[in-house]
């Protein structure tokens, strides 16, 4: 998927508008208008500021997608922690901090601020490390 796909993907899932990631990042709507189109995408630090305001990491934004979520036939960028969880067997507490050790061969934690992380579970990995993968 394209910067623009998972930018609008990161807005849905967190139910934020332009105006909301404008504000929050600092940005201006005009802008975040124009990588929501595809015309434009942001480097540096603005970069820096979306991942930060949408809670996720610059490498979330940037990932291109080819794995597929097996229930929908849509493309998944990130399994939640839940059903990570449920699929080891686990509890979320125990996927949440493996990732932010990063000793979870399938995904990893990125600290956004103070005590916060976002989390990123690869599909693809998850289910080589399950040996579900086709």
């Amino acid at each position: 998927m394209s910067f623009a796909a998972n930018l609008k993907n990161a807005m849905d899932e967190r139910r934020m508008s332009q105006t909301e990631l404008s504000a929050l990042a600092g940005i201006g709507k005009s802008s975040i208008s124009q990588y929501l189109s595809g015309k434009n995408v942001p480097k540096g630090t603005v970069l820096e500021k979306l991942a930060e305001a949408l809670e996720t990491s610059v490498g979330f934004l940037l990932e291109e997608a080819d794995v597929t979520d097996s229930v929908r036939g849509t493309p998944m960028k990130n399994v939640p922690i839940s059903l990570a969880a449920a699929m080891l067997g686990k509890g979320e507490q125990f996927v949440r901090v493996s990732l932010q050790r990063g000793t979870a061969p399938f995904g990893f934690a990125v600290k956004v601020t103070g005590t916060r992380y976002s989390y990123h579970i690869s599909a693809k990995k998850l289910n080589e490390y399950l040996g579900t993968a086709k």
